[in-house]
């Protein structure tokens, strides 16, 4: 039973086809989309971290192992949510993939209906990591918008200060007090002291 087209795209790595066929075949049964790479290297030349995406990577491959390929990603800060791929030997390693990170493991051989729900996970937290990347570049977008002086006045108003308070502050008059806040709520697309705050502390930005 299909639920439609899922967003995203499924990575599978591993070395060995016949897994990396099976794999592709039960996910894509499930309307999943899956790019299948033989290597970790492979894989880390054409991932694109603005693409909202999983991954599944063997644990043990020639070249580059499954913890290896974590540990890079980690290193380029990568929002990718993982689960590994392991033999009956390789529990303790897949715990310690789990500690820096990884969300699960699947181990051989392996049961249809759990990878499936595996990787509807993981992709549903790809998307609200994608989201919140989203927002957070739309929040510096506005804030870069505002001079100074401004944020100056932002900062002040975050903090719940006056704006007799912020003219103490910052040495200046209350009716420029007033003309900056004015122009940071046309700036940063805000109709309220609520709405201010929302993009200020990063909660609620409108992409």
């Amino acid at each position: 039973m299909t639920t439609g087209t899922k967003k995203g795209t499924v990575y599978i790595v591993d070395d060995d086809e016949a897994i990396r066929d099976s794999l592709q075949w039960l996910l894509e049964g499930r309307d999943f989309h899956v790019r299948c790479f033989d290597s970790a290297e492979a894989f880390l030349n054409h991932y694109d971290p603005r693409e909202v995406a999983c991954l599944i990577a063997d644990i043990r491959m020639n070249g580059m192992s499954g913890l290896e390929l974590q540990d890079q990603l980690i290193e380029r800060n990568s929002p990718l949510p993982i689960a590994i791929i392991t033999g009956h030997g390789d529990v303790p390693m897949a715990v310690d993939s789990m500690k820096k990170g990884a969300i699960d493991f699947i181990q051989k051989p392996f049961e249809e209906n759990a990878i499936t729900a595996l990787v509807a996970r993981l992709l549903e937290q790809a998307q609200s990591q994608f989201a919140d990347q989203q927002q957070a570049a739309t929040r510096e977008a506005l804030l870069a918008k505002l001079t100074a002086r401004e944020s100056q006045v932002l900062e002040r108003i975050v903090a719940g200060r006056l704006n007799k308070q912020i003219a103490d502050d910052l040495n200046i008059s209350i009716k420029t007090v007033e003309a900056h806040r004015a122009n940071i709520m046309e700036k940063l697309g805000a109709n309220t002291v609520a709405d201010l705050l929302k993009v200020a502390l990063g909660s609620g930005t409108k992409a």
